[in-house]
């Protein structure tokens, strides 16, 4: 078993039994999403490829948030790796590869009427996640050359990260609107506005979850769950402070400003429910050439 996969599963089974009994919390819904560029573009560079994984638990799910943190907690796992556009043959102009893996504790609530997440995380990077390894691997088992990137990539450390986000649900004849800002502080510091915009069942009376490598929102507990198609969209800026996903002195620098667009489409059945999303991602550093599409997918198949 690789070290990231080792890493998800000894994260996800830590979960302290004396808080769990103490507040009589119960698991209320897992929520999951795999992100990768093969999915949109076809091409494996930049943002690759990641995983999310979260467990909510608290003490009940009423279709609505409380209104005191700390009653509904977010436990989440990310694996991500980030790379150049030429893994074979390292290019000074471009990004160096990164493997990242986050761990964190999140708590969900309403506050006077806004949605309101705060999270802690760590975030692990370098050759001690695995990813180049299994990356190399990969390569091995599909005959394809043996990259060359892993030796300048960014080395390992241990990033304490804040994040925090703030939104708010407009209801419309036949859709919900949600307008939300972002903040993080820690791997990366920035600070993101941006909305999403939602028709059908997909989001009603749901506790929805927002992956960092594409923007995409992910259902972790069900709400009505009404059948049919859902369509989901929307986009955000950010202003970017640092990251350091990048090194100084390097040609590739983060970009002061950061844009995404996205959509998806979501099918609700009576046992089983499936997601596809894509993501425009604009230029995330100064000499990358061009923006990328990237997709996402998450299946609850049960028969």
């Amino acid at each position: 078993m690789n070290k990231p996969l080792l890493a998800l599963c000894a994260f996800l089974s830590l979960i302290p039994a004396s808080l769990s009994a103490q507040e009589q919390r119960v698991t209320l819904g897992w929520g999951r999403l795999l992100t990768n560029d093969i999915l949109g573009d076809g091409r494996d560079r930049w943002r690759s490829g990641s995983y999310s994984l979260s467990r909510v638990r608290g003490t009940e799910w009423s279709g609505a948030l409380p209104a005191t943190a700390g009653q509904i907690l977010e436990f989440r796992a990310v694996g991500e790796t980030i790379a150049p556009a030429d893994l074979l043959v390292a290019d000074p102009n471009d990004r160096r590869f990164v493997g990242a893996l986050t761990f964190g504790l999140h708590t969900h609530f309403d506050w006077h009427g806004i949605e309101t997440s705060l999270g802690a995380n760590i975030v692990i990077t370098g050759p001690q996640t695995g990813a180049s390894d299994l990356q190399s691997n990969i390569h091995d088992l599909l005959g394809l050359g043996e990259p060359q990137v892993y030796d300048t990539q960014i080395d390992d450390a241990f990033y304490p990260t804040a994040q925090a986000e703030m939104g708010r649900r407009i209801a419309l004849s036949n859709a919900e609107l949600r307008p939300f800002v972002e903040a993080q502080a820690g791997v990366e510091t920035f600070v993101r506005v941006g909305a999403d915009l939602s028709f059908g069942g997909f989001t009603r009376e749901a506790l929805m979850l927002r992956d960092g490598p594409s923007g995409q929102r992910y259902r972790a507990v069900a709400g009505s769950r009404t059948s049919g198609l859902s369509l989901v969209m929307g986009g955000d800026i950010a202003r970017v402070f640092d990251s350091h996903y990048f090194e100084d002195g390097d040609a590739a620098q983060p970009n002061d400003t950061r844009s995404r667009l996205r959509a998806g489409v979501h099918w609700q059945g009576d046992r089983s429910e499936v997601f596809y999303g894509v993501t425009w991602l604009g230029k995330e550093f100064t000499t990358q050439p061009e923006s990328q599409m990237i997709g996402s997918v998450n299946l609850r198949l049960n028969f």
